[in-house]
């Protein structure tokens, strides 16, 4: 489960439903989220040239931020790649 960061089995079993049951509402959960009406209503991304003040007005981040290209917004993506890939994930957010 991506939010929780939990396997279906953890969750299954926190909430005493099948590893099915929890799979199917989740992926329910998710086409809704993702659903055009729901999306364009209530996700808004910032603009390509928008810079946080934060990074933009303090001398310490800026020198080192002002050519980077990418989110810098405290994403997260958990990913388990397998061993043998492990080597091309590493120290990367």
């Amino acid at each position: 489960m991506s939010v929780t960061g939990l396997t279906i089995r953890h969750v299954g079993e926190r909430f005493q439903r099948s590893n099915e049951t929890i799979s199917r509402y989740f992926r329910k959960m998710l086409r809704a989220f993702s659903s055009r009406p729901f999306y364009t209503t209530y996700v808004h991304l910032p603009d390509a040239d928008e810079i946080h003040p934060k990074i933009h007005d303090n001398p310490r981040f800026w020198p080192f931020f002002k050519d980077a290209i990418g989110a810098l917004d405290g994403s997260h993506i958990h990913a388990a790649p397998t061993a043998f890939e492990r080597a091309a994930y590493r120290n990367r957010k």
